[in-house]
């Protein structure tokens, strides 16, 4: 053959491949049809495809690998065996981004571990469930706290004596009434002042000195006998008498009742306690009370413990006295001459002004 013979068995496997890549041209065309937007997640790349079109040829899926064939002698399907690896190859490279999205996946179970620590809320709302049973407890709490603020109420002295504790500053009938009261005796004056009382038949309450009447017990009888009633005031009388600690004063008040009692003998009764200078505290008067005695105070006090001078004590009992009243004099505890001579002129006026003589309010 001629030279131009020579070269035609070179061109005509081209001449062959040219169909064969048309034919896979229009597959891929026809993939890239059918997978549409999915060759960008390399669904054009899947087997299936290639395993069709390599028993028909070199079915190596793109014209580039075509065009880098070794050798024309036809030797394309080995070629197109490359080819199909570098897909396979490919096929590594997507399960790399589907470890990538287990390692965006992995932030995300981080931000559900906050949601873990939620479960606590319904374990705090589940402990009221077994809080339950306590409201049985606090039924029986409140019988428990009750009976302490009851109790505190009865504790006060004065209910179960009888006696109130409040000091008394009137007589016990009120009106037109008035209650002479003559302290620190008996005294070298006691004597004198029942005699004036007797002239006038007026009763008085005579507030005695523990010591002095268990020095005189005949006068303390004497004035019993009269009709007079008698009132403590203290074993030793002393002053301030409000200052004194519990313990002294519950015996300077208990210890002259009973030298009281006792000079005055069988059935001798005590009413009232007056406390030293006035000095009443809450404490001494319930002290008091728990003996059965009423606190004693005055509202007319002419300070004849003084002696002012006679005008004086008399000007002030009749300026300061109002019906119901209680007037404050001395029958003990030093010189009381102006005390009786003041007597002598209210009794008098007294019955003039039409008071009647009483007790203190018991």
């Amino acid at each position: 053959m001629s030279e131009n013979s020579a070269p035609q068995p070179p061109s005509s496997p081209v001449r062959h491949r040219r169909p064969l890549v048309a034919g896979c041209v229009a597959v891929v065309a026809a993939a890239l049809a059918l997978v549409g937007c999915g060759t960008a997640n390399g669904a054009l790349r899947p087997q299936p495809v290639i395993s069709s079109s390599a028993p028909s040829s070199t079915a190596p899926g793109t014209p580039t690998p075509s065009a880098a064939a070794p050798s024309p002698s036809g030797s394309t399907p080995s070629g197109a065996t490359p080819s199909r690896s570098a897909p396979s190859t490919a096929t590594p490279s997507r399960s790399a981004p589907s470890t990538a999205v287990p390692s965006s996946a992995a932030p995300k179970p981080s931000t559900a571990r906050p949601s873990a620590p939620k479960p606590p809320p319904p374990t705090t709302s589940k402990a009221p469930a077994p809080a339950q049973p306590p409201p049985s407890a606090p039924a029986t709490r409140p019988p428990t706290t009750k009976a302490p603020t009851t109790t505190p109420v009865p504790p006060p002295a004065p209910p179960a004596s009888g006696v109130p504790t409040s000091v008394v500053r009137s007589t016990a009938s009120g009106g037109r009434t008035v209650a002479l009261t003559f302290d620190d005796g008996p005294g070298t004056a006691t004597g004198q002042v029942l005699d004036l009382l007797a002239q006038y038949g007026a009763k008085a309450t005579f507030c005695q000195i523990g010591q002095q009447a268990a020095a005189n017990p005949a006068m303390v009888r004497r004035i019993l006998a009269a009709g007079h009633r008698l009132c403590d005031h203290s074993v030793h009388h002393p002053q301030p008498f409000a200052s004194l600690p519990h313990d002294r004063t519950v015996y300077e008040i208990s210890a002259a009742k009973d030298m009281i009692v006792q000079a005055g003998g069988p059935g001798t009764r005590v009413g009232w306690f007056r406390a030293p200078g006035g000095g009443f505290t809450a404490d001494n008067q319930r002290v008091a009370a728990e003996l059965g005695l009423r606190p004693l105070g005055w509202s007319v006090d002419p300070r004849d413990w003084s002696r002012p001078g006679v005008p004086s004590i008399v000007s002030t009992v009749q300026s300061q006295l109002k019906p119901g009243g209680v007037v404050l004099l001395h029958d003990g505890g030093g010189d009381r001459s102006q005390t009786v001579a003041a007597l002598r002129q209210l009794l008098p006026w007294l019955v003039a002004q039409g008071y009647r003589f009483d007790f203190p309010a018991g």
